[in-house]
């Protein structure tokens, strides 16, 4: 028993993961028991993520941006939290173009009669313009009820704005907010002790439902996009952590362990954001920027999303025996680059996302029904680099935060 008491959550996260990976193996004839049995005590433990999402975002941005005590200063970080989410998502997607551009010889187009009845059908993109005016919301209440990312961290970064600007009497209602983040704060741990469970329930159910079917080409397809993952992490926010912020990777990746277990199982950014700020702030992360990065990059940072939209949409092409322009790809970058800061932070979001990118291009958005089926595949993957890159962008701008106050301080 003190053997088992001196696992720490990571390694007890990890178990579970393996653990679910054997038991699905074993009922892979019988998917139906997982679906209906175990999978439920996973998705208890996502609904309670789910059911700490508005409250975290909204009091931790608004407590971020109080802790700022500065406007000026919430300004500064949020225009290089920004930057620094629209910089990797470009890089993602052209990792993702030029590792599937490479392999595209592998996929043999299916012909017309394998495609013939295939059928996804999309909703409708909204407008560029009206994706802007949703973002600022006509009601308080309305973003915490619908639970809406985008306004809502407009509300929390306009509650923020007030409280500072009121002075003393703002101070009053800053002091709620902290104690209120407090407590949300303790109530996320206890929900995050159970994440083993959780993640055993939710593996074993992904194993059972999805293991037979990652077989011929979708498991090459499968097998690039992660590829893609990994090269992203290595090369992208391993320069990021290791040149620009000053970490050792390994210890990044250690530290950040829970957190990306978190998102492989649940495949929610959403879900995972409480294990993420737990795991920033102990890798050195500053509590006030984690609590203003990390729930905006739950929203607008997609860079795993975007290796998928390019790697998908030339998969498709494939398939189709259509050969993508360099013009058609550099669309592609664009899009998936200025999508993914509409796109919710929520498991399956990335479909609605491929079909954009697929009418963009004139790729045939009946084509997604090709990947449909192991979309939670992919999912699991691109949630975890979403995820990873919001930490790596919070331990950054923590890092030039304090530099920027060391700097003053001696001037």
């Amino acid at each position: 028993m003190s053997a088992k008491r001196k696992l720490s959550l990571p390694a007890w996260i990890f178990i579970g993961m393996l653990a679910g990976i054997a038991v699905g193996l074993c009922f892979l004839g019988n998917p139906e028991f997982t679906t209906n049995y175990i999978k439920p005590v996973g998705t208890i433990y996502i609904n309670l993520l789910k059911f700490l999402v508005v409250p975290v975002v909204l009091f931790s941005i608004t407590d971020g941006v109080i802790s700022l005590n500065d406007l000026k200063r919430v300004g500064d970080v949020g225009v290089k939290t920004f930057l620094y989410y629209l910089c990797t998502t470009a890089v993602a997607v052209v990792i993702g173009l030029a590792l599937t551009s490479a392999c595209k010889g592998l996929f043999a187009p299916l012909g017309d009669g394998a495609l013939g009845d295939l059928t996804y059908e999309a909703k409708e993109a909204p407008a560029v313009m009206d994706v802007i005016v949703n973002i600022f919301p006509d009601s308080f209440f309305k973003p915490m009820v619908e639970a809406n990312m985008l306004p809502l961290i407009v509300t929390a970064i306009l509650l923020g704005a007030g409280i500072l600007s009121a002075g003393e009497k703002g101070q009053k209602i800053g002091e709620i907010v902290n104690a209120m983040t407090e407590v949300i704060m303790k109530m996320m741990m206890m929900i995050i002790q159970i994440t083993p469970i959780g993640v055993f329930c939710l593996m074993t159910n992904v194993v059972a439902v999805n293991g037979p079917k990652i077989v011929g080409t979708l498991a090459l397809v499968i097998g690039i996009a992660y590829v893609g993952y990994i090269l992203h992490i290595c090369l992208v926010y391993g320069f990021s952590v290791r040149f620009l912020s000053g970490m050792k990777m390994t210890d990044f990746l250690k530290g950040m362990a829970p957190a990306m277990i978190t998102a492989f199982t649940t495949t929610s950014s959403n879900a995972t954001l409480p294990v993420n700020m737990e795991c920033c702030n102990k890798l050195g992360a500053e509590p006030e920027i984690s609590s203003f990065v990390l729930p905006l990059g739950a929203t607008i940072n997609m860079d795993g999303t975007a290796i998928y939209q390019a790697v998908a949409a030339i998969f498709i092409a494939s398939c189709y025996g259509m050969e993508l322009t360099l013009s058609q790809m550099g669309m592609v970058v664009l899009t998936a680059t200025l999508a993914s800061i509409g796109t919710a932070g929520v498991s399956g979001a990335g479909m609605l996302m491929l079909a954009m990118v697929l009418e963009t291009i004139g790729l045939p958005v009946e084509g997604i029904a090709l990947i449909a089926g192991v979309d939670k595949i992919f999912d699991m993957g691109r949630t975890t680099l979403n995820i990873t890159g919001d930490a790596s962008c919070a331990i950054l701008i923590s890092k030039l935060d304090r530099k920027k106050k060391a700097a003053k301080a001696g001037a």
